[in-house]
């Protein structure tokens, strides 16, 4: 028999039950997701996924002010202006090493 040990943990039993659902999906045990975050820690010395505040900023144009998406949209002009721009295949790359898509 492998050498474990038990690990206990008070969750939130919504953010549980959806977890779970998710991890049935995929075929994983809780258990077997728990192993695989722990051996991430492991292999990056850490937690294998940034911890931060989020933006301040709104992240959706709906949530912003006129004001608000007028100085972006400024930015925009102005990075244009100062010849800052990039290739569709350019934007492809960008997005896909910052988030994945």
């Amino acid at each position: 028999m492998a050498n474990t040990t038990a690990v206990y943990a008070r969750i939130d039993t919504k953010l549980k039950d959806n977890a779970e659902s998710i991890l049935s999906q995929l075929g994983i045990s809780p258990s077997s997701a728990i192993q695989m975050l722990y051996s991430q820690i492991v292999l990056k010395k850490g937690i294998p996924f940034d911890l931060k505040l989020p933006s301040s900023e709104p992240l959706a144009v709906g949530a912003m002010t006129k004001k608000q998406l007028d100085k972006e949209l400024q930015k925009g002009v102005d990075s244009i202006n100062t010849g800052n721009v990039y290739s569709a295949d350019e934007v492809d790359t960008i997005l896909a090493k910052e988030f994945g898509i």
